[in-house]
């Protein structure tokens, strides 16, 4: 246990507010892209679904 709260106190690596930024423009970027977003994964789902059925 010690070794992980001092792995937690480390500030070497990526700390936390790098890694709510990160996520704050993923999160941005899919909602700026949502509609091509879904059109890829329905083209996606539809082409495996069709193709699972002739297997």
């Amino acid at each position: 246990m010690g070794d992980f709260c001092a792995f937690l106190k480390e500030e070497d690596g990526v700390t936390v507010v790098e890694i709510i930024l990160v996520l704050l423009v993923l999160i941005a970027l899919v909602l700026i892209f949502k509609e091509q977003l879904t059109k890829v994964v329905k083209s996606i789902l539809s082409k495996v679904s069709s193709q699972a059925d002739s297997v």
